[in-house]
């Protein structure tokens, strides 16, 4: 159960009456493991998610049990330095939300928004609201929350779109390999085959372009396809767009090529200096799809931290 996500763990305890606690990480001061809004899902038998591992884990899994046999709704905020009574030397601090998970947490997992968390004394009430309310970082320190006071965050992690062009054996190897990661992966194919393979989308060949030159602005555009004929004409839509990463894979040889090709279709220098190719971060040479997909998610997740 460890592996599991917690949302999907969560609603599994919920519809099946299993007694669940979750944990959730309300803030952090100086380093710490993982950030403000990781959480955790508790069972009798098994976690899912992780708030970071360590004596902190442990403890907190601990405390979860404790108030699994506690009213549907009961919660507590435990404060947790990161020094030696932890036996952890992060130096950081951690301020935990833990509570016996009720029926009514499916109206607001896995949704997007804003969540607002109202503490009231024996249940925490919360609803999804769209209408702008202000996102403010909580401190580790100082009053903890009590009955009537709340707080608002955002849900989830802003993902990036994904584009992936090709669903071979290195296009299910960066499909395995980003699933999970803050990517929203939309994956594409011409070929009928294709389509036996989950989450392909199958296009025709003479409408796949238009995907490519469509790519909202901010997007990671992949192209792998079967056929270099096919790679060329997606790599000139994808230019065509406002995508922030337009990756093509393929040696420095057919990098070559493809920006000749490129210059004399019209391209400047601006916009065939968009085209990276070889794509994956540098340092990584092998050629194993498994080994591709690492370096291309590690590219991706790289962009996070870029400027837009």
């Amino acid at each position: 159960m460890s592996t599991e996500r917690w949302e999907a763990a969560a609603k599994a305890a919920i519809d099946a009456g299993e007694p669940a606690a979750l944990v959730s990480i309300l803030a952090t001061e100086g380093s710490a493991p993982r950030g403000a809004g990781t959480r955790m899902l508790v069972t009798a038998h098994g976690i899912a998610g992780t708030i970071g591992g360590g004596a902190l884990e442990h403890q907190a899994i601990a405390q979860a049990r404790a108030l699994l046999d506690h009213p549907a709704g009961s919660w507590r905020v435990q404060d947790y330095p990161l020094g030696p009574l932890l036996g952890q030397c992060c130096g950081g601090r951690v301020r935990l939300l833990v509570e016996r998970l009720a029926p009514q947490a499916r109206d607001w997992i896995e949704q997007s928004g804003v969540l607002v968390t109202r503490f009231e004394a024996d249940a925490l009430i919360r609803t999804i609201e769209n209408s702008g309310l202000m996102v403010a970082s909580l401190s580790a320190r100082g009053p903890r929350p009590s009955p009537g006071d709340r707080i608002v965050e955002r849900l989830g992690t802003e993902k990036r779109p994904v584009l992936l062009f090709g669903a071979g054996h290195v296009g299910r190897a960066v499909a395995r390999a980003v699933d999970g990661l803050p990517l929203a992966l939309s994956w594409f194919d011409t070929r009928p085959d294709a389509g036996e393979t989950p989450g392909v989308a199958l296009v025709e060949d003479v409408h796949i372009e238009s995907c490519a030159r469509d790519a909202p602005p901010g997007a990671a555009l992949l192209i792998m396809t079967h056929d270099h004929g096919l790679d060329y004409r997606l790599t000139a839509a994808a230019l065509h767009s406002p995508a922030r990463f337009v990756g093509l894979i393929g040696s420095a040889t057919k990098r070559a090529r493809f920006l000749s090709r490129l210059e004399r279709d019209g391209f400047d220098a601006t916009d065939r200096a968009r085209l990276i190719c070889p794509i994956g971060v540098e340092g990584v040479t092998g050629k194993a799809p498994e080994v591709i997909a690492i370096a291309v998610a590690a590219q991706l997740l790289r962009l996070h931290g870029a400027a837009a």
